[in-house]
């Protein structure tokens, strides 16, 4: 088991399962509980970020409906509603224990753009050294669209542990972890293979997002990233405690041990992709074993619009996907010089701003 030192930086995510009863409003014991986890782990030296669900679920309440919205306009009206009642209590039930509350309301894009991405993981990490603040993350309901969205709090909860680096992301269930063929919890999982990800099912609450398909993509973002990943049943109210002190509870997503730089974490994790480009054997090799940067004479096709400095992800010619990276051509240029030798880029295009199509410093393999 791992266990955690002091100080670690830990994501909780609390899904609207945990916090929203059989009749769809919020349950405020519930919600008590989670404050009241959050205080003891802090109290212990821990760095807490909280990303809550719960803004839509408690708009609907407000509005008196009974179903979740269907449309993005009534689920942003819904969140618009309910976002500050939710951060109400939670701001009520922190004050308790002398900890403040601090808003973070994201949308993909968010994370697209570089900048923003630098600037949301400092603001956070500036939040975490105030030591008696609590940063709650949400995706921001109320203007995201179809194209911007994170789909839903799992995968946002992996995006936000990769962006601070932290240690441990506990996705709060109302299960007790991932289930194999017979009904029985998974203790650990090394590789989310075909077989684990047959074993996953969807949600039908009207209240909430996602299942078991989206927590697994959740842990792929986070193992690849180094990072651990426990899925728990949030209503266990020692299940986070137990989890740092390397008991067995839940299933434990063992993290890769090679890390990757905080830029091609973003490369890998957050920064939206515009193309792609298929690549030859010979291109896939030196990639994958020479580790090598990419030249356009490995290139076979591009697809879609991109330009300089845009991310691309790099594709064999069996349609498997092989890496992602930061384009030094635009595909107008790379249209023109696929096939071709380092050495006649100039000729072919009348200037060559550089040897690489992707430099390997821009360049993360997929696993």
């Amino acid at each position: 088991m791992i266990k955690l030192d002091k100080n670690s930086i830990i994501v909780i995510k609390v899904g609207s399962s945990i916090l929203v009863n059989d009749s769809g409003k919020l349950d405020m014991a519930k919600l008590e509980s989670i404050t009241t986890m959050v205080s003891g782990l802090k109290k212990n030296g821990y760095k807490v970020v909280l990303v809550s669900s719960g803004a839509i679920a408690c708009g609907m309440e407000k509005l008196g409906l009974l179903h979740r919205p269907k449309t993005i306009a009534e689920s942003s009206c819904a969140a618009a509603i309910g976002q500050s009642l939710l951060m109400f209590d939670y701001e009520q039930l922190f004050r308790k224990s002398g900890l403040i509350c601090a808003q973070l309301l994201l949308t993909a894009d968010c994370l697209d753009k570089r900048d923003r991405y630098l600037n949301a993981r400092t603001t956070i990490l500036h939040l975490l050294e105030k030591g008696n603040v609590v940063p709650i993350v949400n995706e921001n309901d109320a203007v995201v669209t179809d194209e911007i969205r994170f789909g839903d709090n799992d995968k946002l909860s992996a995006q936000v542990a990769v962006l601070i680096d932290a240690q441990l992301l506990v996705i709060l269930s109302d299960v007790d972890g991932v289930y194999d063929a017979n009904g029985k919890v998974i203790d650990q999982i090394a590789e989310i293979d075909a077989c684990v990800e047959k074993l996953a099912g969807d949600t039908s609450r009207q209240t909430s997002t996602g299942g078991m398909i989206t927590k697994l993509e959740a842990a792929k973002i986070t193992a690849n990233a180094g990072i651990l990943m426990v899925i728990g049943n949030g209503r266990d109210v020692s299940l986070v405690q137990n989890i740092v002190d390397a008991k067995q509870v839940g299933t434990w997503f063992i993290p890769k041990k090679d890390k990757i730089s905080g830029k091609k974490k973003w490369i890998a994790f957050s920064c939206k992709n515009s193309g792609k480009i298929i690549v030859d054997d010979g291109a896939k090799k030196a990639l994958l074993e020479k580790k090598t940067s990419l030249l356009a004479i490995g290139i076979v096709d591009i697809v879609g619009k991109f330009t300089f400095g845009d991310l691309v992800v790099i594709y064999d010619q069996n349609n498997n996907e092989i890496a992602r990276g930061l384009t030094n051509y635009s595909c107008d240029e790379l249209s023109k010089i696929k096939k071709v030798k380092t050495a006649d880029i100039e000729q072919v295009l009348g200037y060559k701003s550089y040897d690489e199509v992707i430099d390997r410093d821009n360049l993360v393999i997929v696993r």
